[in-house]
């Protein structure tokens, strides 16, 4: 007897295949939704963003500016440079209400453009981004001698290095 049961092998059970089916299953309808719902525009639509552009352009058609201009600026570089000398003139954006004031105190924002363009390191124009940080520190500067809300850009019309 002993030997009918040396003979038989004991098969091990076999594994519910139900966690496995319900994953997949779940994983399709969970990609099919995501697809419709981007596809359909319920998420990721372009429609909020194009509302924003329009509101932002209608904005910007009612909005009434008036421009000062800064005088012409020529900063003599510092010797390490390859360039002798920075030509640079601008325009101030301004609420046309404190476009008087602005052109008032026009000496000081000259001085504030001059002392800082005067200051830079040759190797503070070497950055592809340079002149945008510049320019955020110049606007940066206007604003605080103009005060707050006088001033609504600095547009640079003109950065020569020669």
């Amino acid at each position: 007897m002993s030997d009918a049961d040396d003979g038989e092998e004991t098969l091990p059970e076999k594994k519910s295949k139900f966690p496995l089916i319900l994953g997949v299953v779940l994983a399709l309808v969970g990609g099919g939704g995501g697809f419709y719902a981007t596809w359909s525009g319920l998420i990721l639509s372009d429609e909020h963003t194009d509302e924003t552009h329009a509101k932002e352009s209608t904005a910007m058609k009612g909005l009434d500016v008036a421009y000062v201009a800064v005088d012409p600026l020529v900063i003599s570089m510092r010797s390490p440079s390859n360039a002798k000398h920075l030509m640079f003139r601008a325009q101030l954006e301004v609420p046309p209400a404190a476009k008087e004031d602005v052109e008032k105190i026009m000496p000081r924002v000259i001085d504030v453009l001059n002392s800082y363009l005067r200051a830079l390191e040759p190797s503070d124009f070497e950055h592809p981004s340079a002149l945008t940080r510049l320019r955020a520190q110049m606007l940066r500067r206007v604003q605080v001698v103009a005060g707050m809300g006088n001033v609504n850009d600095l547009l640079i019309m003109e950065f020569v290095l020669n």
